[in-house]
């Protein structure tokens, strides 16, 4: 995969492919039954394109405030897809509310969820 960087932005989403990282962040405030097909579609050529190159698939949740349990699916989806790519999924920007949904649903379990940039910059390796 190359190292430039691909930027795509929606209403919905920014999404940024760079050097192996495709780092998703959905506009928000709320990624429920209207927004995840949208968000799915939006991000499956970016998938594709990056393929075994991928490391990290990183999910920027800063911006949403709810999540229905289509957005959960969703996150469920973005994950397993990291995963076969052989990637390390990240989460990251919770609110308390947010990160409480995630843990009772245990998806916190399959990403690592991050909450500061320093952070997401270790886990990612970047300085």
């Amino acid at each position: 995969m190359p190292d430039t960087t691909t930027i795509h932005e929606t209403p919905l989403v920014s999404i940024r492919l760079d050097n192996g990282i495709l780092h998703v962040r959905p506009t928000g405030p709320n990624i429920g039954q209207r927004e995840s097909p949208i968000l799915a579609k939006e991000l499956e050529p970016f998938l594709k394109h990056a393929g075994k190159g991928l490391k990290h698939l990183v999910l920027d949740l800063q911006s949403v405030q709810f999540m229905s349990s289509m957005g959960l699916g969703l996150c469920i989806g973005w994950r397993n897809a990291a995963h076969g790519a052989g990637a390390q999924a990240v989460i990251f920007g919770m609110n308390k509310e947010l990160k409480a949904l995630m843990g009772m649903m245990k998806i916190d379990k399959l990403y690592k969820v991050v909450d500061t940039p320093s952070q997401l910059r270790d886990v990612c390796g970047l300085s």
